[in-house]
């Protein structure tokens, strides 16, 4: 998957020139490195890997933060990096050092030889020998795109295999229907290993319950096993062993609490092996304690908030990319307007290649003017075509060059401070908590 770089990213800037920024699923190579390696994805603690659509990164955040409120040291894969190449490896509950990441790079690029390797492959090699060299409980690994030949798929007997909602994205690598794409997201089921599944659309779970019936994966169902709502602003989760009446997420939006109920689900699958750990005060702290960013972010810091806040508007950043994600973000949008009124004004950048009209569609009901901009990336939408596309949908679209011209325009409109929505590309999102240190993930 290509990847925003970044300038001062010197440790990815040496993988770019290194090897190559393309999708070629397959396992094959990344076989070789790590038995080359010595294994190291077999010297591992505990392994939840996850896939999925969306809401994989967001459930992730929840798991982990439940598991370190259990007092529990966690691993984390994810991708992509929003700023730095160092968000992607999280060490026992630290982002890895450039120093760290610089020396179990170079031994990993060592150990490869010159042998061809993809830039995810290298990537996922270097997190894993990384985990394996450092004491920890817990180890949590996102899949990088489909599940079947990612990267990542490399573990024989996951303590919990998870898969988040399938919906169409990126039909060009893992299928046209939506049976297709959950076919290579359940990939990442192995024989006898628990999966906990989340609400799916009816053609993409029944490909999962086949595969999980066919390789005997016990698995566990929002909407039949367990459930998760919202209910007078707390979040209500019950399943076989009861009812937890729990606090709002920390991550904004009436989506945040099915990923709670998921991360929540697979936190109880994971309590044979941390017995007593994972009770209803420390799930609570977990999931009104989880950290996300770029998901429905409020931004109080940096040059675009600064500008915000003289003219008394707030700012809010959401990487959701497609239509899926879209939909959730224009509903938390209308949630947030409807409490005072005020207008919102949208800021639009997107990747090329993903379905423009069906962001926009699902955009249209809020009936918000549209800024469109690009982002430094070859993979950025034109501007214009964006424009195009958001007034097609019936929305009153002006194309800018860059995300500054475009929030001087939504500031600049009459009438009440706005509530301003930066959203679409993920590259997008980095770029603009690039611009300061203060709002760089840790």
């Amino acid at each position: 998957m290509s990847d925003h770089l970044l300038p001062h990213d010197a440790a990815l800037e040496r993988l770019k020139q290194l090897h190559p920024i393309l999708i070629d699923l397959s396992l094959g190579r990344m076989q070789r490195l790590l038995a080359a390696l010595g294994h190291p994805e077999r010297r591992l603690p505990p392994v939840v890997h996850v896939a999925g659509t969306n809401g994989k990164g967001s459930t992730i955040a929840l798991l982990r933060a439940i598991a370190e409120a259990a007092g529990l040291k966690v691993h984390v894969f994810t991708s992509p990096h929003l700023v730095r190449f160092n968000e992607r490896v999280r060490l026992a509950g630290e982002l890895i050092t450039d120093e760290q990441l610089a020396d179990v790079l170079a031994r990993v690029e060592a150990v490869n030889g010159g042998e061809p390797i993809t830039f995810f492959e290298i990537t996922a090699a270097t997190a894993l020998q990384a985990f394996a060299e450092t004491p920890a409980d817990l180890c949590i690994v996102e899949v990088g795109l489909g599940g079947r030949f990612d990267a990542s798929n490399v573990f024989d007997h996951p303590a919990v295999s998870v898969i988040a909602p399938v919906e169409h994205d990126h039909h060009e690598y893992l299928g046209d229907t939506l049976a297709q794409i959950a076919g290579e997201k359940a990939g990442i089921i192995k024989a006898g290993a628990p999966v906990v599944v989340a609400h799916q659309p009816a053609e993409a779970l029944e490909v999962i319950e086949a595969v999980a019936e066919r390789l005997g994966a016990p698995m566990t169902l929002a909407g039949r096993d367990f459930d998760a709502y919202a209910e007078r602003g707390r979040l209500i989760y019950q399943d076989q062993a009861g009812l937890l009446d729990l606090p709002p997420p920390g991550l904004f939006g009436a989506h945040q609490f099915d990923n709670a109920g998921l991360a929540i689900a697979t936190a109880r699958a994971l309590d044979g092996l941390f017995p007593g750990r994972f009770d209803e005060a420390t799930i609570a702290a977990g999931v009104a304690g989880a950290v996300w960013p770029a998901r429905m972010q409020r931004l109080t810091q940096g040059p675009l908030a600064a500008m915000a806040e003289v003219r008394g508007a707030d700012l809010w950043l959401d990487g959701g990319h497609n239509p899926h994600a879209a939909r959730a973000l224009a509903a938390n949008v209308r949630t947030m307007a409807g409490r005072d009124g005020r207008p919102v004004v949208l800021i639009v950048g997107l990747v090329a290649r993903k379905d423009a009209d069906g962001v926009f569609a699902a955009l249209s009901e809020l009936r918000a003017p549209v800024f469109t901009t690009g982002f430094a990336s070859y993979l950025a939408a034109d501007p214009q075509v964006l424009a195009a596309a958001a007034s097609v949908r019936g929305l009153s679209a002006v194309a800018c060059v860059d995300v500054t011209e475009a929030l001087t325009h939504a500031l600049a409109l009459p009438g009440p401070p706005p509530h301003v929505l930066i959203c679409g590309s993920l590259y997008l999102a980095g770029e603009v908590l690039s611009l300061s240190p203060q709002t760089w993930p840790t």
